[in-house]
């Protein structure tokens, strides 16, 4: 039975059969607290005498009317599916249902603000959700034209992708009716309704086509006073301007509003006119430079789908790695090129290849052009090849083709697809057309195909002077494609104190060695590093001078973006277990504290507390966790006073604290008897100290629940339910335990925070007593929960920490064991595996 699936096949028939006109849909918002009526009538055209389906979930459908001919839901509504039959060649179709809302993101969520008890909605409709809204041809190459009117109470404000096609009806009950404007041709999965006392400003742009288009920022009551409205409308201007000039083709829709909203599962979504941010980038205390670059550059992704996604979009899921590495790299070039993160391609590299990277190691990695048979396939390919590998090789395209020649590719790509479906075939032409490069044989090697390959320096000299340089290229034995790649080498010495750039050149890689006879008779610098500016996707090596070099030197690299090159290089060294653990600490704890990037920092942290819970040989683990924590605590006090690396390093000192004397440390900053000079103890900062107190088992339930008092908020629940899980006793897990897998009413931010807290590594020990209870739930938590809701058991419960070979083996047995189990549900499986077998590879390595 199809349940909730859809496969690519029957949406090659469906579309066969059917060419949809436009949606007309009513939705009453005033029905209580659990379900909303949603009334849809659709017109469409197609086969005459056909019969097909469209896609609903609703907790009851009342009435469906084909052609003025009644259908019985009792026998036409099954599955999610509303069966048609005897279609004419010019169809209405009404569906009159009551519809459900969610706590888990997905469809129209409900949420209810703590603080003042406000009642806020928002859609989240990609890839099949907006069949929680309205009956609808769920699929992206069946556009229409979508026109809703919503009811709901008068107080609120209600948004969706058009404007306002008159003011609310006000109906002298409390309730009022909103009428909006058609959508042009749009995807449903980038149609949407938010709702609720959402406060608003307001501002405007002039486009390239001379029409103002008008602006919005909203934002829930609570959280109002910290929205920078301001900034955000300065980088949506950026933005457009940079996009309409490169693009060629000036905005496409009527309006842009930007709607921060809660209990979001992602970043953000780019619905049409209407994009949806996580409340994340709310700052309601100190964050990092690398979040506030994170927001700009996630306000340009989303701004680039307008284009790319919303006006040309992809006929199946298979293509949503181009809407989503397009979007990865526009938003980057943008953010360097348009605003003041001009560091935005070290960032990148720091951020998006690591993830990359690591994901196209792992059993389940795939090509970049995957193979999307059904829904459950494209929601576990929202991942990091779909993401940053892609938004990677199209770095790597640009290179190749040359920037400009891209761009152009891309804005003539708009205009022949404007409002329509496409392929990659379809872009490639542009591209060839603009470049004059073939790129069949390029994209069939580079989307075509899985893996990463490893590109090495071969060096020969005499007297100083190279004789030989060559660069050699290897792939894994599972994936062996050898690729072309575009990309820099860079030759640096030690100049007064500094490792600078004396000598580059930009070529062309191919096949297994490629000789660069450009560098034959030039001195041999101190380092040697193989994609110079990162245009490349590749892992490097260093040889062995220039690893010896930039171990003693790397905080003395000029250059961030090469010192960014110089830490991936070094920690994918000891993912591989080529490098000792151990030795990768030392590295990290020697240099951190001169690294001026802050994305850098994040994720060098990051990596570092992974390789002391978990890559460290066990009978050092205690030792390296002590060890690690006193460093960065001793980092934290030497740091520039209020600066970015100060809370970077008091935040991870907090969780690497792993004795009494830090636990005592921790608890001193937190209650203000230890005070750093410019570190303000803020609402988040301390709630993030009391976490690792509770993992310290120094803090009692009671305590947390006091501080929720104080921080009763949306965000205080979940630093709560994190701290609570976190606590190391057997009760404590057990509690956390039942209330994500025993009781299923958790909302979707609940959910991943009390699993973060439970799988904290300070109480790893712990988790032993849950293994089975683990693998006995997988199947269960699959069939009854939502995908985001299962997802995040899967993953966030899974006993990572306790890397040992018993969890390798009881993960292979269960795989052994469910053969049959649903793909989806086995490549999370796997994937979780993939992280323990590297771990213990490491700590084999830092064993020896």
């Amino acid at each position: 039975m199809p349940g909730e699936n859809l496969t690519r096949i029957e949406a090659q028939e469906r579309r066969a059969v059917v060419d949809t006109r436009s949606y007309d849909i009513a939705l009453d918002l005033t029905t209580g607290p659990e379900i909303f009526r949603s009334r849809s009538t659709v017109r469409f055209a197609a086969t005459a005498g056909a019969s097909t389906f469209i896609d609903l979930i609703a907790r009851d459908v009342h009435s469906i009317t084909l052609n003025g001919r009644a259908i019985d839901p009792a026998t036409a509504f099954a599955d999610s599916r509303i069966s048609l039959d005897d279609l004419a060649a010019e169809n209405e179709l009404v569906v009159d249902a009551n519809c459900v809302y969610t706590n888990t993101g997905e469809g129209l969520h409900r949420f209810v603000d703590p603080v003042d008890e406000e009642v806020y909605l928002y859609s989240q409709f990609e890839v099949p959700d907006s069949r929680r809204m309205y009956a609808v041809f769920e699929q992206p190459d069946l556009k229409a034209a979508f026109t809703f009117t919503v009811t709901a109470p008068a107080a609120w404000k209600v948004i969706s992708n058009s404007p306002e096609a008159s003011a609310p009806e006000d109906h002298g009950n409390g309730s009022a009716t909103w009428a909006f404007e058609p959508t042009p041709r749009i995807s449903s999965y980038i149609t949407a309704l938010i709702a609720g006392p959402y406060e608003s400003t307001y501002s405007e742009l002039t486009s390239a086509s001379g029409r103002v288009i008008p602006l919005g920022v909203f934002g829930r009551k609570s959280l109002w006073q910290h929205l920078d409205a301001d900034y955000i409308f300065d980088k949506t201007r950026e933005g457009f301007a940079y996009y309409e000039e490169k693009f060629n083709y000036p905005y496409p829709f009527a309006k842009y509003d930007q709607l921060f909203v809660p209990e979001f599962n992602a970043g953000a979504m780019e619905n049409a006119g209407a994009v949806t941010f996580t409340e994340t980038y709310v700052f309601r205390s100190k964050v990092t430079d690398a979040v506030k670059e994170r927001r700009v550059v996630t306000i340009l992704h989303e701004l680039a789908h307008m284009w790319f996604g919303d006006l040309v979009t992809m006929k199946w899921w298979n293509g949503l790695w181009l809407n989503e590495s397009f979007a990865e790299w526009a938003s980057t070039i943008a953010t360097a090129e348009a605003t003041e993160w001009t560091a935005a391609w070290t960032t990148f590299n720091a951020m998006e290849k690591t993830w990359a990277y690591r994901q196209d190691q792992l059993p389940s990695t795939h090509p970049v052009v995957a193979e999307i048979n059904d829904l459950d396939d494209v929601q576990v390919n929202f991942d990091g090849i779909t993401y940053a590998k892609g938004g990677s090789v199209l770095k790597q395209l640009a290179a190749w083709v040359g920037v400009e020649q891209f761009f152009a590719g891309v804005a003539a790509y708009f205009a022949k697809h404007e409002w329509s479906n496409t392929e990659l075939s379809d872009l490639l032409v542009e591209l060839e057309a603009t470049s004059g490069r073939e790129l069949g044989e390029w994209a069939k090697k580079w989307l075509e195909t899985a893996g990463v390959n490893t590109l090495s320096p071969l060096i020969e000299e005499r007297d100083g002077k190279i004789t030989r340089f060559a660069i050699v290229q290897t792939a894994p034995a599972d994936y062996p494609t050898i690729r072309p790649h575009r990309l820099g080498v860079g030759f640096y010495s030690l100049r007064d104190g500094r490792l600078e750039r004396v000598n580059s050149v930009e070529i062309d890689v191919d096949g297994d060695r490629t000789d660069v006879p450009a560098l034959i008779g030039i001195e041999r610098p101190d380092l040697v590093l193989l994609n110079d500016s990162d245009l490349a996707y590749a892992k490097i090596r260093l040889d062995e001078r220039s690893l010896a070099t930039a171990i003693a030197h790397l905080r003395d690299i000029s250059d961030p973006l090469a010192r960014s090159l110089v830490w991936g290089a070094a920690w994918d060294q000891t993912r591989d277990a080529e490098t000792a653990a151990s030795a990768y600490v030392d590295l990290v704890l020697r240099n951190i504290g001169s690294e001026s990037e802050s994305t850098t920092v994040r994720t060098t942290l990051g990596q570092l507390l992974l390789a002391a819970n978990s890559y460290v040989v066990p009978a050092k683990r205690e030792a390296t966790r002590i060890k690690v924590a006193d460093a960065l605590w001793e980092l934290a006090q030497h740091a520039e006073k209020g600066s970015d690396s100060q809370l970077q390093f008091v935040t991870s000192f907090a969780a690497a604290a792993s004795n009494a004397a830090q636990w005592q440390t921790v608890r001193a900053l937190r209650d203000g008897e230890h005070v750093l000079e410019g570190l303000e103890i803020d609402t988040d900062l301390s709630w993030q100290l009391l976490v690792s107190l509770a993992a310290g088992g120094v803090v009692t339930a009671s305590e947390i629940d006091t501080a929720l008092e104080s921080d009763n908020t949306a965000k205080g629940g979940e630093f709560a339910a994190q701290a609570k899980a976190a606590i190391p006793t057997a009760e404590a897990k057990r509690a956390a335990w039942d209330s994500l897998v025993v009781s299923g009413d958790a909302p979707n931010t609940i959910v991943r925070s009390t699993a973060l807290g439970f799988t904290n590594p300070a109480s790893a020990e712990l988790l032993e007593d849950f293994v089975s209870a683990y693998f006995d739930m997988l199947l269960p938590v699959w069939n009854s929960r939502s995908y985001q809701i299962a997802s995040y058991l899967i993953v966030g419960l899974y006993p990572a920490a306790l890397a040992n070979v018993s969890l390798r083996d009881a993960t292979r047995a269960w795989l052994a064991d469910n053969s049959d189990a649903p793909g989806a549900l086995r490549r999370l499986v796997s994937e979780n595996l993939a992280g323990t077998v590297r771990s213990l590879a490491a700590q084999e390595r830092d064993a020896s």
